[in-house]
């Protein structure tokens, strides 16, 4: 690979056109994490407190989702809603994916909660939801941070699926940078390689460094666990 092949790919417009893609990749990831977190913890919670209509209903809706491929909701969304532009509705199929995933993730925090600490805590004068706010569920969200982290990570990888549909996040514009180029340059199988590289490394970059922190994580809640045992 000569430099020549690198500085056809990486110039100043070039590489501001990767980083606006980048950019782009890093909000709807982030967004879709938070909502996502804000809404799987909802249902995490009817699923296991309330047996009833809610606990049903919230059932129901993560199986559905668990069971059936993201792409299939993506596409749901941006061909049958009609709100906002292809990364407003892509980026709500991804959201109700992935809430469910996450939903499992906080239900399985919550029940390896000590049932005991209810009873502790109504012996203290906590009402249910008092219980839930201030002991439950800090603990929970303690216990599942290297889940929590892993599905980040999974969802940051998952924004590549909106490429299909241009939608101008980093892997589109990536690829689409190729057609740019060869407006002045003859693109060459050396020039194809060295972007998708840059690709894989740029991802790899982003994700290895949160599972770095994941694994970080993951011992330091292995160690606490050891010392509350002695």
């Amino acid at each position: 690979m000569s430099f020549q092949v690198l500085a056809d790919i990486f110039t100043p417009d070039n590489i501001r056109y990767l980083l606006a893609g980048l950019r782009v990749t890093l909000i709807l990831s982030v967004a879709t994490v938070l909502v996502s977190i804000l809404w799987g913890s909802v249902l995490a919670l009817c699923r296991n407190y309330e047996k009833r209509f809610l606990g049903k209903i919230a059932a129901i809706y993560i199986e559905v989702f668990r069971s059936t491929p993201l792409l299939l909701w993506i596409l749901v969304c941006i061909f049958m809603l009609p709100l906002g532009n292809y990364l407003i509705r892509g980026a709500l199929g991804l959201t109700l994916y992935t809430s469910s995933i996450i939903a499992e993730i906080v239900r399985g925090g919550l029940n390896s909660i000590d049932k005991g600490q209810f009873e502790a805590a109504r012996s203290q004068g906590f009402n249910f939801f008092q219980t839930l706010w201030y002991i439950v569920l800090p603990q929970c969200f303690m216990r599942i941070v290297p889940s929590l982290m892993s599905q980040i990570i999974t969802t940051i990888k998952d924004t590549s699926f909106f490429a299909q549909f241009a939608i101008a996040e980093f892997f589109f514009n990536s690829k689409n940078l190729m057609g740019i180029i060869s407006k002045n340059t003859v693109v060459t199988s050396a020039h194809v390689f060295a972007l998708y590289c840059f690709i894989a490394l740029v991802y790899f970059v982003i994700n290895f460094s949160l599972s770095c922190i994941v694994r970080k994580l993951a011992k330091t809640e292995q160690g606490l666990s050891l010392h509350s045992e002695q």
